[in-house]
């Protein structure tokens, strides 16, 4: 599995930073592809979630489960549709005393999407979409976590990230 892991620190009490992230309907305003989001449930293990992606001729819906919770510490979810990929949020205090740390972590198997799933225009392979996203993964992870900064902070700032992929 592909990994892409994403830390910052936040200068929130854990507790704050949790339940913002439990809120996961405001996510597509985060995202320059994540289009909506439905909920199906109060967000807590067995919520389902719609999410509606679009990039460039292709647009997709996948659905999500929170598949446990540890508050305040920890969200875990799944992809319960058309590739195998699993996260988590993880809320702590950070080392420092000041602030939380903050990490998302996905995990995802781009060999394992469905290639029924997406209506692929002519000509263009499921293995060139694939290629083509997988960057974008990283790329997307790192503009939701600097803009979930700003909307807990209540102001833009230069975000430290630590970005670790394997």
């Amino acid at each position: 599995m592909d990994t892409v892991e994403v830390t910052t620190v936040v200068y929130l009490p854990p507790e704050e930073v949790y339940e913002f992230l439990l809120g996961f309907q405001s996510y597509a305003e985060y995202s320059e592809h994540l289009t909506g989001v439905r909920q199906f449930g109060d967000g807590e293990p067995g919520t389902e979630y719609e999410l509606d992606f679009s990039w460039w001729k292709l647009t997709y819906t996948a659905r999500s489960r929170v598949t446990d919770v540890d508050p305040p510490n920890r969200i875990d979810w799944r992809i319960i549709k058309d590739i195998d990929a699993v996260g988590q949020w993880l809320v702590e205090p950070h080392a420092s005393g000041e602030g939380t740390e903050v990490t998302m972590r996905i995990k995802y198997a781009p060999d394992s999407a469905n290639g029924n799933a997406l209506n692929l225009p002519r000509f263009v392979s499921l293995d060139w979409v694939v290629d083509k996203i997988t960057p974008k993964v990283k790329s997307e992870a790192e503009r939701v976590v600097r803009r979930i900064v700003a909307d807990l902070e209540g102001k833009r700032r230069d975000v430290e990230l630590e970005i670790e992929t394997s």
